[in-house]
């Protein structure tokens, strides 16, 4: 019986939502103005790429006009013909202005560039990029540049890394006191020793043997930075800075670094040389060993970024449906808004677990490939008891 009750309510609702949908717009008929659609792409790829500012919201002034509300950043660049330029992102007015003969590229700039012959795609002039202009705000390809402004993803970077630093530093100062050793822990040493402890016993143990306390300061420091990174993505207005490709390639390589660095004659003699295998076996198998070397910390820098960006534009659609469904629609507009919120605030709390799950499984992925690289002394020790 509930479930026929359930089933007719939807057919019900979903009638209504398509009548809503296709109830014609009275009373705009003759009118010559456009009024210009929501952009879905734009605020989706708005969010998830790196900017010279950190954007809020939006103010609609005069019904056409957006005067977005944000922090600016600096800007910091270097030309051989210019020198050093340095000033603020809201010189640039978003894109619309060009200052100190520098221009930050738009969609509308982008479009004349085009226009001109230019070929953005192949030059690289995409949207946000710095160029330098002429007097007549056209292209100028006889200056080069170097840009190196402080963009949001690098801002709060720093961020983040300074609040670990403060964090780690407040508790080591602590347990020097006898907090936490004399007497029971408080505050936030009390909130940070059980998530150490689980790195510890659970990720670093298990998977280093005796060797876990030499590499369990890096486990800790990858596993709390990514972390605060995560959740500082998720604060609205901030960056995505773990869905950047170049944030989670970078951790990759210093994983490979340690991962390499930790390496014994014996791991590189299970890929160069497998035991026990025919030899015609090893000219398939030493290829695939060799390739392996790569694939893992492939699996860190893509598992990271995925996740992170996937969770993000999901986020991002469901709030962008609400405008889409408005321009076609008021009444459809206001009925999406509360399947639409709703669903945003279940993968908002889901996304908060992901931040925890990414930086562990990172952390964990790492030390499992660091075991990896001197299991040969594993085995010498098995073998001598």
């Amino acid at each position: 019986m509930i479930v026929r009750l359930l089933k007719s309510f939807t057919a019900v609702a979903f009638s209504l939502f398509l009548l809503l949908v296709s109830v014609p717009s009275f009373g705009k008929e003759g009118g010559n103005e456009k009024k210009q659609s929501f952009n879905a792409q734009e605020v989706i790829f708005g969010h998830i790429l790196d900017g010279h500012e950190f954007h809020f919201f939006d103010i609609i002034v005069n019904d056409s006009i957006k005067k977005p509300m944000g922090i600016p950043l600096p800007i910091i660049i270097y030309s051989t013909q210019r020198g050093f330029s340095v000033f603020m992102s809201s010189k640039f007015h978003h894109g619309h202005e060009s200052y100190k003969g520098y221009r930050i590229i738009d969609e509308h700039f982008q479009h004349e560039l085009e226009q001109q012959g230019i070929d953005v795609k192949k030059e690289g002039l995409n949207v946000g990029k710095i160029i330098a202009v002429t007097e007549a705000d056209q292209l100028d390809t006889t200056i080069s540049i170097l840009d190196l402004s402080l963009t949001r993803n690098v801002v709060q970077m720093i961020l983040a890394l300074t609040l670990l630093v403060w964090v780690m530093i407040s508790i080591a100062n602590l347990y020097k006191k006898g907090a936490g050793v004399k007497v029971a822990p408080t505050g936030m040493q009390n909130l940070m020793e059980p998530v150490i402890t689980f790195v510890r016993d659970e990720v670093a143990k298990p998977n280093l043997g005796h060797k876990y306390e030499k590499y369990l300061p890096y486990l800790l420091t990858v596993f709390f930075f990514i972390l605060i990174n995560n959740i500082f993505g998720l604060i609205p207005g901030t960056a995505n800075v773990t869905g950047n490709i170049a944030f989670t390639v970078v951790l990759g390589i210093i994983s490979f670094v340690v991962i390499l660095a930790s390496s014994k004659k014996h791991y590189w003699g299970h890929i160069f040389n497998p035991p026990g295998m025919p030899l015609g076996i090893k000219f398939i198998l030493v290829p695939v060993e060799v390739l392996s070397l790569f694939i893992k910390p492939m699996a860190l820098i893509i598992r990271l970024f995925a996740n992170m960006v996937a969770g993000h534009i999901i986020i991002i659609c469901l709030i962008s449906l609400i405008f889409i469904f408005a321009g076609l629609n008021v009444y459809a507009g206001w009925g999406t808004s509360i399947f639409s919120i709703a669903f945003t605030v279940f993968i908002y709390f889901i996304e908060i677990l992901v931040a925890f799950i990414q930086a562990f499984i990172f952390a964990m992925l790492t030390a499992v490939f660091i075991g990896q690289a001197y299991e040969g002394e594993h085995h010498d020790e098995a073998k001598a008891h």
